[in-house]
């Protein structure tokens, strides 16, 4: 076991997590030279952390009192750290008689910019190992998850972030075109699961399903995993319902009713992505 204690702390990032814990003890936010006393720092070395914090997003500045709060970057992590806590509590017990019922390897992931992110992952007992865990990223365009969340997304976002970002090509199986794209989502939209056919790695295969919250918002997906000997052809349909369940009754747990928000795209066409 590694002596965690022998490791020493980085005395920057010390530095930066004592200035969020003086800010969070303050009503009012406190000044340069208030941080720089309390901390016992320069005030060069002071407003260096303090304006890197102050670009990324994390505090503000009061261009009247000079006081430094917290910005909305910070309040948004701290949200989507507590709806991530509610959703795996909320979804675990699913997914565990998912996994009874398939033995495959279930996963849990939410959308963060353009990647689809692990937060949870559940394995039958003595199955064979999948290499992901949780925190692991996929592309959306390439995994079962990814392309479940993806289909959800605003038509004219989907068009920005392929422009932005491009489809990376991870075998002769991936979608590397945006026309290619939009008939899948059409797709998706239509029988309501997603299918990673060995696009994001030869082998595998992917069934994904989105989650939604009680505001009718797309906030999750969950998959089966399994190799291209687990899922074939004849129980794709089986499994695909029994993922579609799951989706739903994590969904209807989040506080789902059934009305998806307005916000979200047609979910009967694709027409209206630029190509």
């Amino acid at each position: 076991m590694v002596d965690k204690s022998a490791t020493p702390s980085v005395p920057s990032a010390e530095r930066t997590l004592s200035i969020l814990e003086l800010l969070a003890a303050s009503k009012t936010g406190l000044t340069l030279p208030e941080l720089s006393r309390k901390l016992g720092l320069a005030k060069s070395s002071t407003h260096c952390l303090l304006l890197t914090l102050e670009r990324r997003g994390y505090l503000q500045r009061n261009e009247q009192t000079h006081r430094y709060l917290f910005g909305s970057k910070l309040f948004a992590l701290a949200n989507m750290a507590m709806q991530g806590i509610k959703l795996r509590e909320q979804a675990r017990p699913l997914m565990q008689a998912l996994v009874g019922q398939c033995q495959m390897t279930a996963h849990l992931a939410i959308r963060e910019r353009d990647q689809a992110v692990v937060i949870d992952k559940v394995e039958p007992p003595g199955a064979q190992r999948i290499t992901t865990w949780p925190g692991k990223r996929f592309d959306l365009h390439a995994s079962g998850v990814g392309k479940a969340l993806l289909a959800y997304l605003p038509d004219q976002e989907l068009a920005d972030m392929v422009l932005e970002r491009g489809l990376t090509r991870y075998n002769e199986n991936t979608i590397t075109s945006l026309r290619r794209l939009k008939a899948e989502i059409a797709k998706i939209r239509q029988q309501g699961y997603s299918l990673d056919d060995e696009e994001g790695e030869i082998g595998y295969r992917c069934i994904g399903c989105c989650i939604f919250d009680n505001e009718g918002q797309a906030v999750a997906a969950i998959s089966v995993a399994g190799d291209t000997s687990q899922i074939t052809a004849d129980n794709l349909s089986a499994l695909a319902v029994s993922v579609k369940e799951t989706a739903e009754a994590i969904s209807r747990r989040l506080g789902f009713t059934g009305v998806k928000n307005p916000s979200a795209p047609d979910l009967g066409s694709s027409e209206s992505i630029p190509a």
